[in-house]
Order: C-alpha cells, then structure tokens, then sequence
C-alpha cells in the first residue's frame, strides 16, 4: 500500500472517529485524545494528520457536506423539482442515520457563538443551503410551478428552517416525527404541480 494511500486511509478513520465522539459529546466535551484512542493512534499521531480540534471539526463537517452532495449529485443538478426529490432523498437518507443527524445538530446549536471554531462554517452553509434553495424556488416560480404569491428568497429560508427545526424534533421523538413526511407535504404546497 502506497503511503499516500494508507495516509488517506488513516485520515478516513479518523475523521470516523471524531463523527463518533462529536455525536456523543459534542464538540466543546471532545477532546483529540479521545479521538486518538478511538482511531488507534497516539496523540502525536493524531496532529500528524490534523494539528488542531479545529482542523479535525472542519474536514468532519466538510465530509458531510462532500457526501450528500456526490450521492445527490447536488452540483450538477439544475435547479427545479429534481432538486427538490434530492431534498428528499437527503431527509430519507438521514432518517436511516440518526447519528450523522444527531451530530449536525449539536455542532449547530454550539456553533451558534460567533467564537465557536464552526460558526464561520455554518454560517457558509446556511447561506450555500438557501441560496441553493432559492435557486430552485425561482426556477419553479419562472415556470409556473411555485404557487402564486410565494417569495423564493422567503421559501428557501423557511424551507432551511424547516428541515433543521424537524431534525431536532425526529431526534426527540423519532416515533412520532415524520420527518420526510412533513417536508414532503410542505415542499407540495408550494408547488402546482404533483412533487412525485
């Protein structure tokens, strides 16, 4: 095995690792030891590939981002009702993982302090979700297919708010908390035309 290889290979563990202990205790309760131990290395090791917590949280976020966009294909999709069924497959994705959730929205509600090292992250990726949003908005109103009187701009913002609002909420009570359902529902009563 090339050291490349094995390099990037130990990179994956580790950020694996740090998934895992950021979903437990979040990231202020995390430390890179326990990371380290998590992945089967040292400290020493551990700052080899990432020298600070910082840069360990944002190739964490980051590779959750990177995920559903290659499985989606997010980039290369044109705005419209095909990146909507996108949407969708996201929330249907997450639903088979409560953790990956459950990590997201403790990162986010910590990440709220303007000193917190993923503030500056989600901020990024609220504006690139509602811009995205948007986007798809506006070309389903330029074709007739977003209800009369919906602003895209207002849509994107409450369709964001939305998702993370019902995370929360399917993370409480996954029982009683539909949560693909209730995007679903609430992406079809924008639209005049059917979603599926």
């Amino acid at each position: 095995m090339s050291g490349y290889l094995k390099g990037r290979l130990r990179r994956e563990d580790i950020i694996a690792a740090a998934m895992d202990v950021y979903r437990e205790a979040g990231y202020h309760g995390s430390s890179l030891r326990e990371i380290a131990k998590r992945a089967n290395l040292t400290h020493a090791g551990l700052i080899y590939y990432f020298p600070s917590k910082e840069a360990l949280l944002a190739a964490v976020l980051e590779r959750r981002d990177a995920e559903d966009t290659e499985r989606e294909k997010l980039d290369t999709t044109p705005p419209g009702v095909e990146v909507l069924h996108h949407f969708l497959a996201i929330v249907e994705h997450n639903t088979r993982n409560p953790g990956v959730v459950d990590m997201y929205t403790r990162l986010a509600a910590e990440a709220v302090a303007v000193d917190h090292p993923a503030h500056a992250y989600f901020e990024r990726h609220y504006r690139m979700a509602r811009d995205n949003a948007e986007a798809t908005f506006r070309a389903l109103s330029e074709r007739g297919e977003l209800r009369t009187g919906v602003d895209p701009a207002m849509a994107a913002l409450t369709f964001i708010a939305l998702w993370d609002g019902l995370q929360v909420q399917w993370l409480t009570n996954q029982a009683e908390v539909d949560m693909l359902g209730s995007i679903r529902t609430h992406l079809q009563n924008l639209l005049t035309v059917p979603l599926d």
